[in-house]
């Protein structure tokens, strides 16, 4: 998968379960360490307040993802697939298949790299809601999520990774899973109890 440079920017939240049974050691060690159980299967969402593909407007949809990553994250081989928001008009649709399979550059510009088999975009309903410290996530009947940080011992502040140089963004909030079901292309997944992940990102080509 090649990619070109466009300018394009991304600013929001993501929200993240993957099959680990503990705090994902692949943010920790930025991709060298295999995930807990050998290999990823993750799906993820993520809210847009503010963005653009060129002119093209993106503040306000939502996407979806789902990813299956063999080992190392950073060996490659990566299985993705993308669900985008269906209030999304036809040229946002196409920027956002473009900015999440990779194909131009700025941040996700990895995919390009490490992807070994892009699955597509879908056209789904994308919710991403927050209610108190929970991150409410539903893709159509493809994925069903709730993710709630882990609370810290200042009562209140959740667990946070920070300072880090990890793709996704600097700082991490350490979370838990209290729901996590996936029904799409083909994979059946339920990773309730496992590690999930909340994340501020500004992604693009700055």
């Amino acid at each position: 998968m090649g990619s070109e440079k466009v300018d394009w920017a991304i600013n929001g939240e993501l929200a993240l379960n993957c099959n680990c049974t503990v705090f994902c050691p692949c943010a920790v060690s930025l991709g060298d360490h295999p995930p807990t159980e050998g290999y990823c299967q993750t799906w993820l969402a993520v809210r847009i307040d503010n963005g653009h593909f060129r002119d093209i407007d993106l503040s306000g949809l939502n996407v979806g993802m789902l990813m299956e990553i063999p080992g190392k994250m950073a060996r490659g081989n990566w299985t993705i697939g993308a669900f985008i928001d269906d209030s999304a008009g036809d040229e946002a649709f196409e920027a956002l298949d473009k900015i999440f399979s990779g194909k131009v550059g700025g941040t996700t510009g990895l995919f390009s790299i490490l992807t070994g088999t892009y699955l597509g975009s879908e056209r789904s309903p994308v919710e991403y809601k927050t209610e108190g410290e929970k991150r409410i996530v539903n893709v159509g009947k493809k994925i069903q999520g709730i993710i709630k940080p882990i609370e810290g011992l200042e009562k209140g502040k959740p667990v946070t990774f920070q300072n880090s140089t990890y793709w996704m963004g600097p700082e991490v909030i350490i979370s838990t899973a209290e729901q996590g079901r996936v029904r799409a292309f083909g994979r059946v997944w339920d990773f309730e109890g496992r590690s999930a992940e909340l994340c501020k990102i500004k992604w693009g080509t700055h």
